[in-house]
């Protein structure tokens, strides 16, 4: 049930007493702002770009595709950086 003109008028009441006139627009501002900062990191967050990413191997994370492209190919992926991983990969790529 969506609240009347009266519950409204009460509420609206109750922040000019407990945050009295001088202090209700700061707080609006405040709220305004940080509704802005919200929408940017969400617009910022790319989400789509990486789920359709993810999707594309499977649902498997960048790393364990990457693991597991280079176990197919011989390569051993033990003590060894994400980076030193993929770029043996892409040498056993550029030798075939």
């Amino acid at each position: 049930m969506a609240p009347g003109t009266v519950e409204i008028a009460i509420v609206v009441g109750l922040f000019f007493i407990l945050f009295g006139p001088t202090q209700l627009p700061k707080l609006a501002r405040s709220l305004g702002q940080a509704k802005t900062e919200f929408n940017r990191g969400l617009r910022e967050g790319g989400g789509e770009s990486s789920t359709e990413a993810d999707l594309e191997r499977g649902g498997r994370t960048e790393n364990v595709a990457l693991t597991e492209e280079a176990s197919s190919k011989g390569i051993d992926v033990e003590g060894k950086t994400v980076n030193e991983v993929k770029e043996e990969v892409e040498f056993s790529q550029s030798e075939e």
